[in-house]
């Protein structure tokens, strides 16, 4: 039996896990890293592409032109954007870099970040630092482990040029408070980049209330779209000042032997080629997010997400490592004497997909807290309750061995 929560009947998490071709197989608690894509999104990305061996690559995209102008629409509708606010990336990494590396900084600069900024951020910041003579600054937390807006406030002053921040970070379940820090970055007129790769697809996201100027994701994770999508948002007039780092023909036209004229949206980040099969998926996933309500889908991941860090807690030897008030449905943990990948290992064998968050990929925060590699379990909506007590029952059999 199904157990259902106070958002999805028992017949709406029956219905979804249909849906999921996936569930059949495995018991996927590994959404913070790669979703299990519902069958739509699949049907689209086969399609797309049977329909390039049928007629050709360039014939597909004319011919579906109107679908992929409407993967910019979803976007701008799952965030509370404008289409011409965003750009369609082939990663996270990739739209991050495209708003990071668009930015110009001088000696003396201030980049303010999280204690668990992301790895493949903080590299980025180190690089700028390295070339330019830009600081980076780490803002402090509060008692709670969570970002302290009091503290940033403090911190501001005239050297600020950029605030960024990661929302939800990978080795845990803390919520940073971003429209807080979006407050604060209006109110001083600094550029504000949120990285929100963990946050979109497991709760709601409106960017003009969270006051952010550029904020990026993947596809992949809670959204459930195809590997190999990611998206963009800048504020429009951000988008209009802003010269990208590297730009070609899709970006820009080559107006004159000595000139060239930028797009006037935020495609003027993007390259021609693109896995347009992928972007079809994307769209797909995202509209199949809108319909459930991102509200509904928050909510039965928080009453999954609680149901797990609550099992944990009376399993002896079993320790957890999530920090904040307000939690994400990521849960990290360890058991005294066993290492983590020999967990997910074990783990795997039963049938049961987790990750493992080491040390390196939020180095900051693992330094000041002692942090090992940690097991991550992060549950989404279409999984249920008899998946996570299973899990549980598992565990607990470690720690009496």
């Amino acid at each position: 039996m199904i157990t259902p929560s106070a958002d999805f009947s028992e017949q709406d998490i029956e219905r979804l896990r249909a849906d999921t071709p996936g569930t059949q197989n495995r018991i996927h608690f590994n959404n913070a890293g790669a979703a299990l894509m519902p069958r739509p999104v699949i049907d689209a990305v086969i399609d797309y592409l049977r329909r390039e061996g049928d007629i050709g690559g360039y014939e597909t995209k004319a011919e579906r032109a109107g679908h992929i102008e409407g993967v910019y629409d979803s976007v701008a509708r799952l965030i509370g954007a404008g289409s011409d606010e965003i750009a369609l990336a082939e990663n996270a990494t990739v739209a991050w870099q495209w708003a990071f590396y668009a930015q110009t900084f001088r000696p003396g600069d201030r980049i303010l970040t999280t204690t668990a900024e992301y790895a493949a951020n903080y590299l980025a910041y180190l690089q700028v630092a390295k070339r330019t003579g830009a600081v980076i600054d780490t803002i402090p937390d509060d008692e709670a482990g969570v970002l302290d807006p009091a503290a940033l406030e403090w911190m501001i002053d005239e050297r600020v040029r950029l605030i960024a921040i990661t929302w939800v970070p990978t080795n845990g379940g803390l919520i940073n408070p971003a429209q807080a820090v979006g407050a604060i970055a209006r109110r001083h007129g600094i550029p504000y980049l949120l990285d929100a790769c963990q946050a979109v697809g497991q709760m709601p996201i409106d960017v003009q209330a969270i006051g952010c100027d550029m904020l990026t994701a993947t596809g992949r994770k809670f959204l459930r779209a195809p590997r190999g999508t990611g998206f963009l948002y800048m504020r429009r007039e951000l988008v209009q000042r802003t010269e990208p780092a590297m730009i070609d023909l899709f970006g820009a036209e080559w107006s004159g032997p000595d000139r060239y004229i930028l797009r006037p949206d935020a495609r003027r980040f993007e390259s021609w080629e693109s896995d347009y099969a992928a972007r079809a998926g994307l769209g797909v996933a995202i509209d199949y997010a809108l319909e459930l309500g991102l509200g509904r889908i928050a909510t039965r991941n928080r009453y999954l997400s609680s149901r797990l860090r609550a099992g944990l807690a009376d399993i002896d030897d079993v320790k957890t490592f999530d920090l904040g008030r307000e939690l994400a449905s990521i849960v990290t943990f360890a058991i005294d004497g066993r290492e983590a990948n020999g967990v997910a290992a074990l783990l795997a064998s039963q049938g049961i997909n987790v990750s493992v968050s080491v040390p390196s990929s939020t180095l900051m925060d693992s330094i000041k807290r002692g942090l090992p590699s940690l097991v991550r379990v992060s549950p989404h909506y279409y999984n249920t309750v008899e998946e996570i007590d299973r899990l549980l029952d598992i565990v607990g059999g470690l720690t009496r061995r």
